[in-house]
């Protein structure tokens, strides 16, 4: 069972992808999820947040040029994950496992699902250990 405590921004300048993603994310049973459209509205929750975000997926285009995101993300204690994606081929990776740079367009159901499996480790439980035990116990 996923984790329906974790906080997830989605921050991109294009409403159609930021319903598209939020819409992989709540298939798969995540649902604190703060569409984000811009670069000041995206500073604010992070500077400003109460409380951290598990996992942040950001389109490179929202920053503009006028933010260095990876270096951004570094050593913010306000973030837990990163994956910035339609990165063009000069944004430099990071050797940082919570910070994912990606020159996909758009993640999809794959990419979202594989991310979620090393952020969320229940998620990796389809189903119930009382149910596995149950099943055990009856031969199937």
């Amino acid at each position: 069972m996923p984790n329906k405590a974790l906080r997830i921004m989605i921050a991109d300048p294009e409403h159609y992808h930021r319903m598209q993603l939020e819409r992989l994310f709540n298939h798969q049973g995540y649902f604190r999820i703060a569409p984000v459209s811009d670069e000041h509205e995206f500073l604010t929750l992070v500077d400003y947040g109460c409380e951290l975000f598990d996992l942040i997926l950001i389109n490179a285009n929202l920053a503009n040029d006028t933010l260095d995101l990876p270096g951004f993300f570094v050593d913010n204690p306000q973030v837990r994950h990163v994956l910035i994606y339609n990165a063009q081929p000069g944004m430099p990776a990071t050797p940082r496992p919570f910070l994912q740079v990606s020159s996909t367009r758009l993640p999809d159901a794959v990419l979202v699902q594989r991310l979620m499996k090393s952020i969320d480790p229940a998620a990796n439980e389809s189903v119930p250990s009382w149910a596995r035990t149950v099943g055990q116990r009856h031969g199937t």
